[in-house]
């Protein structure tokens, strides 16, 4: 026989509502956490502006042979170079054995006039120079980064110096001749 507690309810039916408002408890907790941990998790997404630079579309048209450009691409410098003829010869006759991190021109250019790549040291993340005609160029005729001596070649790679890969190719695709779309 069921014992009767003071209430006048039987010890079974206490037990049943513990339980009822234990899982009511538990139940009310994890949806106050999710509401409260929504928001938190939802800010982890990318804003629409940062969405919005994903990808970005450059004229390469006013580009002169021999002239380089930098253009921001998520908040990365890129620099897009409108390579000369020796500039291209250069690049291609390189051997791959002499590279410290070998890799054809060929597989780094989709065109080989236009030579498209973060401008980022791959040493310490400082910013070669090269892109401004007065810059040092270093010693093979692309880039210099002066904090610790890297030295690039006219394809951007690396040849002399601590830096221990290549300037990164971003993925872009060529829309039309003279545009081309980055990201």
């Amino acid at each position: 026989m069921a014992e009767t507690t003071q209430s006048g309810q039987t010890a079974d039916e206490g037990e049943t509502r513990r339980d009822f408002l234990g899982m009511l408890t538990t139940a009310t907790a994890a949806v106050g956490g999710v509401a409260f941990l929504w928001p938190i998790i939802d800010s982890m997404n990318p804003s629409a502006d940062v969405l919005a630079l994903s990808s970005i579309e450059v004229d390469l048209s006013a580009i002169e042979v021999g002239q380089s450009i930098t253009v921001t691409w998520r908040s990365k410098p890129v620099f897009i170079r409108r390579r000369t003829e020796e500039e291209i010869a250069e690049a291609k006759q390189v051997e791959l054995a002499d590279l410290i991190d070998p890799q054809a021109d060929d597989e780094r250019v989709q065109n080989d006039e236009f030579l498209i790549m973060v401008g980022v040291c791959t040493h310490l993340g400082c910013i070669p120079l090269g892109q401004n005609p007065a810059d040092s160029k270093g010693e093979f005729g692309g880039w210099f980064c002066p904090c610790h001596g890297s030295h690039y070649d006219t394809s951007g790679r690396i040849r002399k110096g601590p830096a221990p890969t290549n300037l990164p190719v971003p993925e872009y695709e060529f829309l039309t001749d003279t545009q081309v779309k980055i990201g």
